[in-house]
């Protein structure tokens, strides 16, 4: 069984940048892509970004790219999410997941993703 433990986050002005982590552990596999998802109060979740291991390769949510990059450290099974250039309307509960065989077509689909981290708050505003 995964487990998916973040950190980071928090309060930002707007134009500030904020990292935050996944660690996975226990479960893995050699196959699967660790990913974020953001959900706005009211709003659907909305696919952020994803890496794939072991490839390494990255995928991006639609106008996010040139902004928020994905990194991770294979060592430690961990992913990052950098943000930068922020925007109030960025401001969302932050959520790291686990996709087991992934391919192109289901990086994006939140219900292919089997396990789930705690959530994080970004908040950006004044």
């Amino acid at each position: 069984q995964v487990t998916l433990v973040q950190s980071g986050g928090g309060l930002v002005q707007p134009g500030g940048s904020l990292r935050v982590s996944c660690a996975a552990s226990g479960g893995t596999s050699n196959s699967y892509a660790l990913a974020w998802f953001r959900q706005a109060p009211g709003k659907e979740r909305e696919f952020v970004g994803a890496i794939r291991w072991p490839n390494g390769a990255t995928y991006y949510g639609d106008s996010l790219r040139g902004r928020f990059t994905m990194s991770r450290d294979r060592a430690k099974n961990t992913v990052f999410l950098q943000m930068n250039s922020l925007k109030p309307e960025d401001t969302a509960v932050y959520y790291c997941a686990r996709q087991l065989n992934p391919i192109t077509s289901t990086i994006r689909s939140t219900d292919r993703y089997d396990a789930w981290g705690q959530g994080t708050q970004v908040t950006v505003s004044t």
